[in-house]
């Protein structure tokens, strides 16, 4: 695959992640559609481990490195989001925290990894985050949901708490798990996320699902295009990329998910949020330009 074609893929298909969740939420408590996603996933990793004889870890210090990358990447971030979904915080708040994650990446990735932000990267994020603000504001109402409106502040926690576990996730990730065999590393990391979704499933909910063909759909969507193929995406960019320039990509999730909700359920976008998508346009190409990349190396 073109090396350059990965990060909009990798966008355009985590995008339909909001999608799906919302789909699938109704019909299974967060926890829960986890513990039966990771588990599908695992079993299909298994296979084509097996099919393509991957290597696994070659240590158990380089395992734990993978579990706890996988805890903070799949089983804690996802599992606050969709918590946060679940008791009712619109997907426009949410998307609004978990949009500061390229700049805490950055921030993360001059501590964990000693990266250095140059100027033009820095000018990037900041243009970015607007972006993405003005993006989401037309869908909000200000008022109310800045009040939290309709959920609890919990959900607000929860999502932070999902902010930090990407960010900390990613950064870890590119710090001690980059020689990881992409396959078999992956499974290591969907375990351990397995592991805590099932702990949490054992003491704090059901485990009922109802198995509806919108809740099955929504559930093979999730195991195959972004549990499987997105997560790959996204490992091979972190290895190919500096932190800071991978983080920058996530900017063109929320006009993305803007484009679906106009298709898919007659949201309108305004000028604002056009506005929005040009500055997050000019701010990845900025933050991922081959000067600013050579700049934050010096």
């Amino acid at each position: 695959m073109n090396a350059k074609l990965i990060p909009w893929i990798f966008v355009w298909i985590w995008s339909t992640g909001f999608i799906a969740a919302k789909y699938g939420l109704p019909y299974a408590e967060p926890f829960t559609l986890l513990l039966y996603r990771f588990l599908l996933t695992l079993l299909l990793l298994f296979l084509i481990i097996n099919y393509k004889k991957s290597p696994w870890p070659k240590s158990k210090l380089e395992a734990f490195h993978l579990m706890v990358a996988g805890a903070l990447i799949h089983g804690i971030y996802l599992g606050g989001v969709f918590q946060a979904l679940k008791w009712g915080m619109p997907a426009g708040v949410g998307a609004m925290i978990i949009g500061l994650q390229p700049l805490g990446m950055a921030l993360l990735a001059g501590i964990m990894l000693k990266e250095q932000v140059s100027k033009s990267q820095w000018i990037g994020l900041l243009l970015g985050l607007v972006g993405l603000y003005l993006v989401l504001f037309d869908s909000l109402d200000l008022t109310k949901e800045l009040a939290f409106d309709g959920f609890p502040v919990w959900a607000v926690f929860a999502v932070i708490i999902s902010l930090f576990a990407i960010s900390i996730g990613t950064i870890y990730q590119k710090r001690f798990c980059s020689n990881m065999d992409l396959i078999s590393g992956t499974w290591v990391q969907y375990f351990s996320a397995m592991l805590f979704c099932l702990l949490a499933v054992v003491f704090f909910e059901t485990g009922e699902i109802s198995w509806t063909r919108p809740f099955i759909l929504a559930l093979v969507w999730q195991v195959l295009a972004l549990s499987i193929g997105a997560i790959f995406l996204l490992m091979t960019m972190i290895k190919q990329g500096a932190a800071a320039s991978v983080g920058s990509y996530f900017y063109l999730v929320a006009p993305l998910v803007a484009i679906q909700a106009w298709f898919l359920f007659d949201e309108t976008i305004g000028l604002s949020a056009f506005a929005g998508v040009i500055l997050i346009s000019f701010g990845v190409a900025i933050t991922s330009s081959k000067k600013a990349l050579i700049n934050s190396k010096a």
